[in-house]
This record gives structure tokens, sequence and C-alpha cells, in this order.
């Protein structure tokens, strides 16, 4: 699985497919205050980035992918609109 919590930090590794965004839903949601750490992913699933963009974890340490770096950690940052 590409989803692994350790503490705090779920950790993203690899190529995130579909079947990870429930995992890293649940792991969300089960625990205010988790972070994020996109160091290791390569790929993540539109529906991996849209469990993201919903709820807008905060980052651990920058994106290791420069895709990732360039476009979705800014949308991770900026403040969501509404």
């Amino acid at each position: 699985m590409s989803v692994r919590l350790e503490g705090s930090v779920i950790r993203l590794e690899g190529e995130c497919r579909a079947e990870d965004a429930e995992p890293l839903l649940s792991l969300l949601q089960e625990e205010a205050g988790r972070v994020v750490d996109l160091t290791s992913a390569v790929r993540l699933h539109t529906a991996v980035i849209q469990v993201l963009l919903a709820l807008r974890p905060p980052l651990a340490g920058p994106a290791g992918d420069p895709f990732l770096a360039r476009w979705l950690a800014p949308l991770l940052a900026a403040t969501p609109p509404g």
C-alpha cells in the first residue's frame, strides 16, 4: 500500500492509486492534526488528489515529485474558496 501512518504523519509513497484514497480519507478523519508527507510520492491518482483538496491537511516537507511540488503543493497551501 502507498499510504502509511507513522505517528501523526501519513506518508504517501510511490504511485498512489485510486484504492489508496479511502485509507487516506479514513486516516485524515480518524484524528485531527495529522500531516501528509509527499516526499516519496511519485504519482497520485485524481481520487487521492481530491481527498487532499477536500480536507487540505498540512504537508510535512516538500513534495518529492516536481509536478506535485509545482501544482499540488501550492493548491493545498492556499486558502480554500468560500
